[in-house]
């Protein structure tokens, strides 16, 4: 079994941050998301689908707090797959500049493959992959 991941990292700004000073969980969870949709892009890569949306995000788990000026470096990676759907872990790895990298946070997601139809709608169908 192939092992498919992609990495994606992000630096936290003063806009990301909450009213304790650390990063927002929110912001955690839409980069969480982006980094699901670049595994889930390297995934699919020469099958005839349109793309994958997000069907669910199953657990999140804030491990480490996440501080201004830290790196958020994401690793996605596939674990499971199904005819239509796939599921992936990220770990998200917070690095500041004094400090070694921990990490802060984990997350599952299930992904569904999509096409569109002639009317311009997007339905779910099988990918044809398989892990």
């Amino acid at each position: 079994m192939e092992t498919i991941s992609a990495k994606y990292s992000q630096f936290v700004m003063p806009d990301h941050i909450n009213v304790v000073g650390t990063l927002f969980g929110g912001q955690m969870i839409a980069w969480v998301d982006l980094a699901a949709a670049k595994v889930a892009h390297r995934f699919l890569k020469g099958s005839d689908v349109d793309g994958a949306v997000t069907r669910t995000i199953d657990k999140v788990e804030f491990k480490e707090p996440v501080y201004l000026g830290d790196w958020v470096n994401f690793l996605a990676t596939i674990i499971s797959v199904g005819s239509t759907s796939f599921t992936i872990q990220v770990d998200a790895y917070a690095e500041g500049r004094h400090s070694d990298s921990r990490l802060a946070c984990v997350a599952t997601l299930v992904m569904v493959a999509v096409k569109k139809d002639t009317d311009g709608n997007y339905n779910k169908i099988e990918h044809g992959k398989s892990n």
